[in-house]
């Protein structure tokens, strides 16, 4: 191989390929299965909406906590050896999620006839296997958050580093819009049984990573490098002594629990509001597709504002789009045909969601790093990503208790009648998340005027 300096601008090793091409298997297989998570608790498994909610919540909340160790010790053991550990536990998971039914039917539990309806299973303990199930798949899935972000930088130079991550941001985007869009057509075909079989495409594009890091990856990384776990804790103290770090993690909490119901409360809402034809894969899609068209542009026209003036035009953004989506469920006659209300104003909503995380996403990680101490910037922005973690929790938790009070399961009910009656105010849950959205702008606000006031104070003492 040329290893010379014009050869290493103009390409990228077979290693960087490799970590981008699973990067893309991984993603297809997560978001497949994650944006129907909640409802596969629920219809298949048979939890209640707020015990589906939480345990989604914990799941995607342990995603973002963990990758703070597990990529401590993806260090220390090298990253072939990491991604082999990872994919092998994705794959057990996912078809540890696939054949959880089959066992629960062959165990007398659960009947699937014609369509995934049964009884008994609520009152059964066994349902719980999901628990170890989903922890295997936090625990591959955090280290795959690490490892391959940071073997894109360790494959490649100072010359190709921002287009190796614009390839690998585009794998990315690619794998999640591309699993969000195998569910719907599946639901077409099968029905209900769907949320089982999704599980083997998950499986299958895991196994086809495990097998192709196995054959073609050799990392330059050696193990036995980066911070030790005691390193790792003493600085997630020194965040949480941080007042101002703090505060911000709080406030843009705020923002990133509307999100989270792009999965949390969207899937089901739309399903049970506008009927088993909608499409909540290709609904979830419109946010990967409006930031990845708008977020280099907005990042741009906001160059000459602050991180915070950009992060609170966002803010601000986010209750209004919770507002277009109660509006679905107040207008009259469908305004364009076939598609109904509830999926138009919900895609609408989610447009001006992801223009408001193109103001805020870029802009927090630069006012975030510019609070590390010098040489720990990478530590402090793998913990910058506690809001996600708090959101996640927080986000899914609502949004079980507001589908059981607003928008419950149809199955719950004799009738349709009783059903419609009791979701008369289905769109009264994107009140809620208005006023978290409000309550989260206005305090960034405060924290703005706070914090420059306080820095000119130390400035003139100075």
């Amino acid at each position: 191989m040329n290893n010379s300096p014009q050869a290493a601008a103009k390409g990228f090793t077979k290693t960087f390929w490799v970590s981008n091409t699973v990067e893309l298997f991984e993603r297809m297989a997560y978001y497949a299965i994650f944006i129907v998570l909640t409802i596969y608790l629920s219809t298949i498994l048979g939890f209640n909406d707020f015990e589906a909610s939480m345990i989604s919540g914990l799941f995607s909340g342990g995603l973002y906590l963990l990758p703070i160790f597990t990529g401590a010790y993806a260090d220390k053991i090298g990253f072939r050896k990491s991604m082999i550990t990872a994919f092998s536990l994705l794959s057990v998971a996912y078809l540890g999620l696939a054949v959880l039914p089959t066992f629960l039917e062959a165990s007398g539990l659960v009947s699937y006839g014609a369509a995934t309806q049964f009884s008994g299973l609520p009152s059964s303990g066994e349902r719980w296997i999901i628990v170890p199930i989903l922890f295997t798949l936090m625990i591959g899935g955090s280290f795959i958050k690490s490892i391959i972000s940071a073997s894109v930088a360790k494959e490649t130079t100072e010359a190709t580093r921002a287009r190796g991550y614009s390839i690998f941001y585009m794998m990315v985007n690619v794998g999640a819009f591309t699993g969000k869009t195998i569910i719907d057509p599946l639901r077409n075909q099968i029905g209900e049984q769907a949320y089982i079989y999704i599980n083997y495409f998950s499986a299958s594009m895991t196994i086809i990573a495990l097998v192709a890091v196995i054959l073609f990856y050799k990392s330059a990384h050696s193990a036995g490098q980066g911070k030790s776990m005691r390193e790792i804790g003493k600085g997630f103290l020194r965040i949480l002594t941080n007042w101002r770090l703090l505060i911000l993690i709080l406030i843009v909490t705020g923002f990133w629990i509307v999100q989270q119901q792009l999965y949390a409360t969207m899937p089901k809402y739309v399903i049970r509001m506008a009927g088993e034809t909608a499409k909540p894969g290709w609904i979830a899609n419109v946010n990967p597709f409006i930031v990845v068209c708008c977020v280099s542009f907005i990042t741009r026209l906001m160059a000459k504002k602050s991180a915070i003036t950009s992060m609170n035009v966002g803010m601000f953004l986010i209750p209004f789009s919770a507002l277009l989506m109660a509006c679905g469920n107040l207008l009259g006659k469908d305004l364009f045909g076939e598609m109904s209300n509830i999926t138009l104003m919900m895609i609408l909503g989610i447009v001006v969601q992801a223009l408001a995380e193109c103001f805020i996403s870029p802009r927090y990680l630069e006012y975030f790093s510019l609070q590390a101490p010098k040489g720990e910037e990478g530590m402090y922005l793998g913990f910058s990503h506690l809001h996600s973690f708090l959101s996640s929790i927080l986000g899914f938790g609502l949004a079980g208790i507001l589908l059981t009070k607003y928008c419950p399961d149809p199955a719950l009910f004799k009738s349709h009648e009783a059903w419609q009656a009791a979701t008369v105010n289905a769109h009264y849950i994107w009140y809620y998340f208005a006023g978290i959205g409000l309550i989260a702008a206005i305090a960034l606000l405060i924290f703005a005027k706070a914090t420059k006031f306080i820095d000119k104070k130390k400035e003139s003492k100075a």
